[in-house]
C-alpha cells in the first residue's frame, strides 16, 4: 500500500483541493448536477485529506447532526489512486472523528456498486436503491463505538 497521510482539512488550499477533486469525481466522472454537488454544508461540515507523496488524493466530509447521528458523505478518491486502500483510510479517520464527537451511528448514502467496501467496513445496507442527484445510491448504516471503547 502505498504511503498515505489523512488528517482533517484545515487551510484554504485544501478546501480549494478538495472542491477541485470532488468536481472532477461527481461532477464530471459520474455527472452529478453542480448545483447538487456545491449543496452549501460545508463550511459547517468537518473534512477529512488524504496525502501520498505530498498530493491531495483523497477526501471525505462528516456532519454530526443535533440527533447524535453523523452522517459521512463526499467520499471521494483521486481516479489514478483508486482501489490502493485510500477510500478506506479516509472513512476510518472520519469514522474515528465521529465517534470522538459522541456519535452514535453513522449514516452514509454511497453508490451500490460500491457496496462490497461498506459491507467490509461493517456498514449494513437499508433497503433498496434510490434516485438522488441523478444516481442511484443506497443508504447504509454503522454503530459506532463510544470513544472510551476505543481504547
Amino acid at each position: 500500500m502505498q504511503e498515505v497521510t489523512v488528517k482533517q482539512a484545515t487551510t484554504p488550499a485544501e478546501m480549494e483541493a478538495i472542491g477541485a477533486m470532488r468536481r472532477k469525481v461527481f461532477v464530471e466522472e459520474q455527472g452529478v448536477a453542480e448545483a447538487l454537488e456545491l449543496d452549501g454544508l460545508d463550511d459547517i461540515a468537518y473534512h477529512a485529506v488524504a496525502y501520498c507523496h505530498g498530493l491531495i488524493v483523497g477526501t471525505g466530509r462528516l456532519l454530526v447532526q443535533s440527533n447524535g447521528d453523523a452522517l459521512i458523505g463526499r467520499m471521494a478518491v483521486n481516479k489514478d489512486s483508486r482501489r490502493t486502500g485510500i477510500g478506506g483510510r479516509v472513512l476510518e479517520f472520519l469514522e474515528n472523528a465521529a465517534s470522538a464527537m459522541g456519535a452514535d451511528r453513522i449514516i452514509l448514502h454511497a453508490q451500490y456498486y460500491v457496496r462490497q467496501f461498506y459491507l467490509i467496513a461493517g456498514y449494513t445496507m437499508d433497503g433498496e436503491p434510490f434516485e438522488e442527484a441523478g444516481i442511484q445510491p443506497v443508504s447504509y448504516t454503522h454503530l459506532t463505538l463510544p470513544t472510551s471503547d476505543l481504547v
